[in-house]
């Protein structure tokens, strides 16, 4: 199998230090700042940012993962949405602008789930998404404010990540061609 390392363990450490201080840099008050990230890779990076920016610059952010199964637009039916649990965060929303991290952004659809699973629980003040590699291709009009990494790729590709949290013996993202 040939795959591609786009990031690996010491480069994904790396890129969270600079996404993290790229959120100091564009926001003024990390008091009305909360993490969300999408359930799961999503999730680790907003942990891997919170855990970053309370060691190394003293600023306790809350966190949280949002689950955007029931807010999917390709469900073939809304009455039946599997392993979909409910989002409840120890914070509120309303008010706060919100960084949604998320892992790899392509089409956009994860995105645009969490957005909305994100205003039925609240009003934010503002969103900022934060990726770690955006491939592009994108079906909706979303555009993320910090980005780990471009990769551009093709239909016939797809960014595999492996994270330590989520059983991984190392962190690294790769590409894999469709089919291997």
């Amino acid at each position: 199998m040939n795959n591609t390392v786009i990031l690996d363990k010491n480069a994904v450490r790396r890129t969270i230090i600079r996404l993290s201080h790229e959120v100091l840099e564009r926001n003024a008050d990390m008091k009305e700042v909360v993490l969300v990230g999408i359930k799961r890779g999503g999730e680790v990076v907003a942990n891997r940012v919170r855990r970053y920016l309370a060691q190394q610059e003293g600023v306790d952010i809350p966190c949280a993962g949002i689950d955007i199964g029931m807010y999917r637009d390709d469900l073939v039916s809304s009455f039946f949405v599997p392993d979909a649990t409910v989002n409840r965060f120890p914070f509120d929303v309303t008010d706060k602008t919100v960084v949604l991290c998320d892992d790899v952004l392509h089409t956009g659809r994860s995105v645009r789930a969490a957005i909305e699973g994100l205003f039925s629980m609240g009003r934010p003040k503002g969103i900022q998404l934060l990726i770690l590699v955006d491939r592009g291709g994108r079906e909706v009009p979303v555009r993320a404010d910090f980005v780990g990494k471009n990769v551009p790729t093709s239909r016939s590709e797809r960014i595999e990540v492996d994270f330590e949290e989520l059983g991984a013996a190392e962190d690294r993202l790769y590409i894999t061609k469709l089919g291997q």
